[in-house]
């Protein structure tokens, strides 16, 4: 047992992929604690067949849509007319763009690599210090993750079993708050640094929301199908990509239907069924450890040592920051909650309130080595190397953690709408 859990570490490290080392490691439990492993496959059904997971492939496809078509320069055109004027007014585009996009894309690094390339030789070349656009443009690209239709938020609220609507209205705040910090520290530096600065043209701006109208139009209605309970998640996501077909294809004319949809497709397929290999296989994991009252066991070593709510959110985030530093998102989510959602009940934190926890502090994880995904994107798309990244990015995770640490101890930022 001990040697083929050895084994397994050892096939990690070296590369393999992720799921068949769930797969394996979930066989080897279900043996270990004499429980049957067709649990696997029966929680893998029960996945498949959630009504929910309709809506992540439709997501997906639309952010590929947009990030192969014209959004970024069109987002990066607008967000330029309506904020160059303020001090540190193309730092602030590049955090609305970036929250934006990633919002859609679902993926951080997709964020990176697609507006990367367009804005960091803007930002130089308007007075931006190297390190402060490098850590921008590296923290950025996973600002959109608390916003509606995040495929994070959608993710959390399958495997934990909360209402995907209230996680979304739950993060809304959290996530405005943290574009706010960034943005106030974005004007302080380029008020400093006395950047290029330009003079605001309503006709610009005119000019610039008529050309990106089409993409602006989208989150809103996002927005307001689901909030205003016209539409369900999965019809939200289906029009979503119908939406953006009509949009990159027949109005922007972005995207030739002949030459690349089938190349679209596939990298969609890709994407989503990455993600869907983890998750089947993940599932079943937890499952198995919840049938193992592995969580029991938890809960009871703790209860040895912690005794208020505060100690707990403590010890909860700096667990979280470690599992962040280690593991992609999506893995995390599938299989850590599982296991601290008893944890948090047990000392009275809303399990959506933990949802806008977790995702904080993986998305501050985004950013911090060893496994920072944001950090080694970054390197390949500006070719510098991590530690340089990882120092750029040192003001900016400050002032997430600070963020953090309002929304932990704040539960009313993310449960002000009950």
């Amino acid at each position: 047992m001990i040697a083929a859990t050895i084994l397994l570490i050892v096939i990690a490290l070296v590369g393999a992929p992720l799921f068949t080392v769930i797969a394996a490691g979930a066989i080897l439990a279900s043996f270990s604690a004499d429980i049957s492993p067709d649990i696997i496959i029966i929680e893998m059904h029960r996945l498949a067949a959630s009504p929910n997971m309709i809506a992540i492939p439709l997501f997906t496809f639309a952010g590929v849509l947009m990030s192969s078509g014209g959004a970024p320069r069109r987002l990066v055109d607008f967000y330029r007319a309506a904020f160059g004027w303020m001090p540190g007014g193309l730092a602030i585009v590049t955090i609305g763009a970036c929250a934006f996009f990633t919002t859609f894309s679902g993926a951080s690094g997709v964020t990176i690599l697609a507006l990367g390339g367009l804005l960091y030789p803007i930002l130089r070349g308007e007075g931006y210090k190297e390190n402060f656009s490098l850590g921008l443009l590296t923290t950025s690209g996973s600002l959109g993750l608390l916003f509606p239709p995040s495929l994070a938020i959608l993710v959390y609220g399958i495997v934990a079993g909360v209402s995907i609507e209230k996680m979304f209205f739950a993060g809304l705040v959290p996530g405005v708050l943290l574009i706010l910090m960034l943005s106030a520290y974005s004007m302080v530096h380029g008020n400093r640094s006395h950047v290029v600065r330009h003079k605001f043209d309503i006709n610009t701006l005119l000019t610039a929301a008529k050309g990106s109208a089409w993409d602006l139009f989208l989150p809103a209605g996002v927005v307001i199908g689901i909030f205003g309970g016209f539409v369900s998640i999965m019809e939200a996501a289906a029009v979503t990509a119908a939406y953006v077909i009509i949009v990159e294809v027949f109005i922007y004319r972005e995207i030739d239907l002949r030459t690349q949809f089938f190349g679209l497709l596939v990298e969609t397929c890709v994407l989503f069924g990455s993600l869907l290999a983890i998750l089947l296989v993940a599932l079943g994991m937890t499952n198995l450890m919840i049938d193992a009252q592995l969580p029991m066991k938890l809960l009871a070593a703790i209860e040895d040592h912690i005794t208020s709510p505060l100690e707990f959110l403590l010890l909860l985030n700096l667990f979280l920051l470690l599992v962040g530093a280690m593991m992609d998102i999506f893995s995390a989510i599938i299989v850590v909650v599982p296991l601290i959602l008893p944890l948090a009940s047990r000392y009275g934190v809303d399990p959506i309130h933990l949802g806008i926890i977790f995702l904080a502090n993986l998305e501050i994880g985004y950013s911090t080595p060893p496994v920072g995904i944001n950090l080694f994107i970054a390197s390949q798309r500006f070719n510098k190397t991590i530690v340089t990244l990882f120092k750029s990015t040192l003001p900016y995770l400050l002032i997430m953690l600070i963020w953090l640490l309002m929304i932990t101890y704040i539960p009313e930022l993310s449960l002000w709408w009950k």
